[in-house]
């Protein structure tokens, strides 16, 4: 049996909330689905420890109390077309067909492989903190936080909260690119007020700029550090390593839906007009998922897309000039912390590429795209889909469409995207009426 809806929402971080409710206060039907089991996404991940800070808990208490909306939590949308998904919740399968989509997948980490990354003890920035959140022990342990962009100071903030003892942050984007980073900050007061709260909670703990990772070492778990500074190559014992160089956006379910992709820059993102209307008539995207803007610009997006989906265009286009100005916070990031090409050197031939299949750097060489290396060694074919070796063979070898924009359809996906969009049971697919595969379209 198929359920319907009016509004459908994909994501509840920031952007889903105020999707969910924009769109119910227009006393439409809305249905707000987010894979894990509380609110907040990744940014406002509900801290175990500390649940009553969490600012995802008073927004999402005032949605539950709206009789025009249903949560589905710990629910994952498995399989989709214009109209209707397929979502899997506790094991069980579910259709449900809705009028408008709102796309707020968020963003995933990116992560650029050096020797030693797979070892136990190291991991992405925002996977140290989505980890300590959950409770994960930290306390007493040496961290070491390293990559590029803001991302780098919160999840230093929340590790020393817990007790972890931070010796380092280290920045890949030279000092001066900070400083001026940080001088452009007065267009955007609570983003200053942020970081000097951040930097507050974080006196004492050493800042450098300039300053990468190039190995980890030990014997069964991260040891050392070893250090690329101004000052020459040096080693810094720890006991956890988080590296992480921003953020790509989430856009496979869009592709899978046919929404055409920008991709502009390295990472693809989902194009929208000034609406937020993506390709596919009744389909919008907010967020990340949008292009990396930050917890603001998500938030004003959201709000907008819900309007848009519920059919008020005149009050999502009344929060078109704070959307114009967060977006301009946003387009700061790639300016003052883009990537140096000695970052992507870090890798060698014998370096994991791929986690889930075991393939390293140095099978890849032959290979001059991101489908022949799948074909030959399985890269990305395994559970995590190609979400992290994907990305960063973009960065380490420019896998990635060469058109400027890419305009796909559900019979012919962007990017080679197909159902499943999470590994999922076969009776889950089974549970689907999916439109038939186009004869005309190129094999993939």
């Amino acid at each position: 049996m198929t359920e319907v809806c009016d509004v459908l929402v994909i994501g509840a971080g920031p952007a889903g909330l105020a999707a969910a409710r924009a769109a119910a206060t227009h006393g439409v039907d809305v249905v707000l689905v987010d894979m894990q089991a509380r609110a907040g996404g990744q940014v406002w991940r509900q801290d175990v420890r500390r649940p009553e800070a969490s600012p995802a808990r008073k927004k999402f208490q005032a949605l539950q109390a709206r009789a025009n909306l249903r949560w589905l939590g710990q629910a994952q949308v498995v399989a989709a077309s214009p109209g209707q998904v397929l979502i899997e919740e506790a094991g069980l399968a579910r259709e449900l067909s809705y009028r408008a989509l709102v796309l707020a997948t968020g963003a995933r980490e990116l992560l650029l492989p050096f020797p030693g990354w797979t070892l136990p003890g190291v991991t992405g920035a925002g996977g140290l903190q989505a980890l300590v959140k959950q409770g994960w022990p930290i306390a007493g342990q040496r961290v070491l936080i390293a990559g590029s962009g803001p991302l780098l100071l919160a999840a230093a903030a929340t590790a020393r909260a817990h007790g972890a003892k931070v010796v380092g942050i280290h920045e890949q984007a030279p000092a001066a690119e900070l400083t001026r980073f940080a001088a452009r900050l007065w267009r955007w007061p609570d983003k200053l007020a942020q970081a000097a709260a951040l930097r507050a909670r974080l006196a004492g703990v050493p800042y450098r700029g300039a300053s990468w990772v190039c190995a980890a070492h030990g014997d069964g778990r991260v040891r050392e550090v070893e250090l690329e500074t101004p000052r020459g190559r040096r080693r810094i014992a720890v006991d956890h390593l988080a590296v992480g160089y921003g953020l790509v956006p989430n856009t496979e379910l869009a592709a899978q839906l046919g929404c055409a992709l920008d991709t502009g820059s390295a990472h693809a993102r989902v194009r929208v007009d000034d609406d937020l209307a993506t390709s596919v008539a009744g389909i919008y995207a907010a967020g990340e998922a949008c292009g990396i803007g930050g917890v603001d610009a998500a938030r004003i997006e959201g709000e907008m897309a819900g309007h848009a989906a519920a059919g008020a265009l005149d009050a999502a286009r009344a929060l078109r000039a704070r959307r114009e100005h967060a977006r301009a916070f946003a387009d700061l990031l790639p300016r003052h912390f883009a990537l140096r090409a000695q970052v992507r050197q870090a890798a060698t031939a014998q370096t994991v590429i791929c986690r889930c299949e075991d393939v390293r750097l140095g099978q890849l060489d032959e290979h001059a795209d991101w489908r022949a290396a799948k074909l030959a060694t399985r890269c990305g074919m395994g559970s995590c889909q190609g979400r992290i070796c994907g990305a960063a063979l973009t960065e380490l070898r420019g896998f990635a469409p060469s058109a400027a924009t890419i305009a796909s359809t559900p019979a012919a996906p962007a990017h080679g995207a197909r159902p499943p969009v999470f590994p999922t049971r076969l009776a889950s697919l089974a549970g689907l009426s999916y439109p038939a595969q186009d004869a005309t379209a190129p094999p993939r």
